[in-house]
């Protein structure tokens, strides 16, 4: 049973580090955005979308065995 449950766990990582990605790409396409336009609310949603990220990877990291930061 343990190894079902890592496998579990360790394509649930995978997923989380896919949505990561997804979640970068999406911050770069607002940063872009804020350069372009420099408008405020771009700003605040490339902030909240690199914090997403940030705590994804978090997640990730954990998952991994990797211990994580509880700063981020």
């Amino acid at each position: 049973m343990t190894g079902m449950a890592d496998d579990r766990l360790d394509q649930l990582r995978s997923r989380l580090e896919d949505i990561a990605e997804e979640l970068g790409d999406i911050g770069h396409a607002k940063l872009r955005e804020v350069l372009d336009t420099s408008s405020a609310e771009a700003v605040a949603e490339e902030r909240l979308i690199s914090r997403a990220r940030r705590s994804v990877l978090k997640a990730a990291a954990l998952l991994a065995g990797g211990g994580g930061d509880d700063d981020a």
